[in-house]
């Protein structure tokens, strides 16, 4: 009785711990790319019996990061484990129906074998040949033969030392001959027989190639259910071999004066999963980049001599350190702007992705949604991906530089940058619709004003000419002072009203033994630092304006200055 007790727990302790093995296809249904690698969002629905329950995902990329694998789960189950693993299939090793004609497989087998026999008697010909040049080498290097020792004082040795050698090397040179003509025959014949084999070869495997066994990503999922359950899972993960790199296009128009910057996203990706139908997210965020904040040792000092021993010293602290400190969680994602997009195949006539973009504030973050999506297959060839698009506050300004180019260039001043939280990137430049060249935007370095140049206005002409009779030497008891004296003549060609912003500038010295005095700079303004001036001049059409500046250099009349 006791006995029969025992075995019925133990066939319910077994019936009750046994795993019940269920494989599902998941659906991938968002993707969040990363500057590098990708967040994989999926979906698969699943049934379990009471128990514990092993339910397989497939339809996973097979770059994935094992340690970020998130799971959750709808139903009446316990999710007790998950883990990733590559499972290989056992190989099917039936004959099938495309197997190679008898006839084929016979020709391979004696061109394999015809090919090591040729082989072997390359060898015994090798062989042979080494012993004949050995033994002719013996010969030429005997003495009598070299006419050293009593050889040279008989004249019948002589004769029969000569005829020998004669008779014996021209024999060794024929045997040696003919076996090298037997070795080059072989050879040619090794090398055609070499040529039909790897024929036959190509041919059977274009007709019956050798089933590749291809490992399976799956994602296993231990799950407890007092009974019978089913729900939906879902799954995501990072996968590398995946990110995206930022574009600018700035379009300006001539004749309404706005212009626009369309933010685009070039996405790549080659995870070993296309990305069909899904819903895209762009985000600034690098997840593989270290997150914890570095930490300062203290920075000692002494003399010289001791430099070497403090180095040993400060890196053994610092490896003591960094043992100390935590590991980086390779799941830790920091607060980065980040850009949510969808796309799909537009109609001609259709509105553009912008049309569907809602910007999300977040505390110190950003997030741009699109409701579309994309289809980006994994080829690791670029996609581009509209993120946003927005018309920017421009004002438009001529600016001249006559000392270096008397050219008059629009240039186009976008304010608020700032607000469109860009990151760094180049951009297209085109106006009405003509590229005319790139730039780089780098909202990091640059003030909260872009300056962007669209070339030069052949209708406004602006001419800078040196002043002779105002431009002089004299010698003022030590010191020599030098005058420079200029004019600028500006004319507007154009039939509208214009504002200039002309630029020169005098020269700026460190030498205490240097002055530089600045005459007349009219209505210019001057940064003192930098020693740039500027005019700020309003033309009407078919107007002209000319004004002069003057500056003055003294320092000692032996020194020589370059100006």
């Amino acid at each position: 009785m006791k006995i029969n007790l025992l075995l019925s727990f133990a066939l319910l302790a077994s019936s009750l711990f046994a795993n019940d093995k269920v494989t599902v296809k998941s659906s991938l249904h968002s993707v969040t790319v990363y500057t590098q690698g990708a967040q994989l969002q999926h979906k698969a629905n699943y049934t379990v019996k009471a128990g514990l329950s092993e339910v397989i995902v497939q339809g996973i990329s097979p770059q994935i990061s094992a340690g970020t694998i998130q799971v959750k789960a709808t139903g009446a189950v316990v999710i007790l484990d998950s883990k990733y693993e590559y499972y290989y299939p056992q190989p099917n090793m039936q004959v099938t129906a495309t197997e190679l004609p008898l006839k084929v497989r016979n020709a391979i087998k004696v061109l394999e074998d015809s090919i090591k026999l040729i082989n072997f008697e390359l060898r015994d010909i090798n062989d042979e040949i080494e012993v004949l040049v050995a033994a002719r080498k013996i010969i030429i290097s005997n003495g009598a033969v070299k006419g050293q020792g009593k050889v040279n004082d008989s004249i019948q040795l002589l004769k029969s030392t000569v005829d020998y050698y004669t008779t014996k090397v021209s024999e060794l040179n024929k045997k040696i001959s003919g076996l090298d003509r037997q070795k080059v025959k072989k050879t040619d014949l090794i090398s055609d027989l070499d040529t039909r084999l790897n024929d036959l070869r190509n041919y059977a495997e274009q007709n019956n190639p050798t089933p590749e066994i291809k490992g399976i990503p799956r994602i296993i999922i231990t799950f407890m259910a007092k009974e019978a359950a089913s729900g939906r899972i879902d799954l995501s993960y990072l996968a590398s071999n995946a990110g995206w790199t930022p574009l600018y296009d700035i379009r300006s128009e001539a004749e309404t004066g706005k212009i626009s910057l369309t933010y685009k996203a070039q996405v790549r990706q080659q995870t070993g999963l296309d990305w069909d139908d899904v819903k895209l997210s762009i985000s600034t965020n690098n997840p593989y980049a270290n997150k914890t904040k570095p930490e300062l040792s203290p920075w000692y000092i002494d003399y010289q001599e001791f430099r070497k021993q403090l180095n040993e010293k400060a890196k053994l602290r610092s490896d003591a350190n960094l043992d100390d400190m935590p590991a980086v969680n390779s799941t830790a994602m920091n607060m980065g702007f980040m850009y949510s997009t969808s796309g799909a195949t537009f109609e001609p006539v259709a509105q553009g992705a912008e049309a569907f973009t809602t910007i999300v504030q977040q505390l110190i973050s950003a997030e741009v949604k699109i409701d579309l999506k994309y289809s980006i297959a994994s080829d690791n060839q670029v996609r581009m991906v509209l993120v946003k698009q927005s018309e920017l506050n421009t004002s438009f300004r001529y600016y001249a530089v006559p000392k270096l180019d008397p050219g008059v260039y629009l240039v186009a001043q976008m304010t608020k940058l700032d607000e469109l939280q860009l990151v760094p990137a180049k951009a297209n430049i085109f106006f009405d619709g003509t590229y005319i060249g790139e730039t780089y935007l780098d909202p990091t370095t640059m003030d909260d004003t872009l300056n962007l140049s669209l070339g030069k206005d052949p209708n406004i002409v602006v001419k800078r000419t040196l002043l002779k009779n105002q431009s002089k030497e004299r010698i003022i008891q030590d010191k020599k002072e030098r005058s420079f004296a200029y004019n600028i003549e500006v004319r507007n060609l154009k039939s509208s009203e214009i504002e200039l912003i002309i630029q020169d500038q005098i020269p700026l010295t460190t030498n205490p033994e240097i002055t530089i005095e600045k005459s007349n700079l009219g209505k210019g303004t001057i940064d003192e630092k930098t020693g740039l001036i500027e005019w700020n001049l309003k033309l009407k059409a078919k107007d002209n304006q000319t004004f002069d500046y003057d500056f003055k250099v003294r320092h000692p009349k032996d020194k020589v200055v370059q100006i």
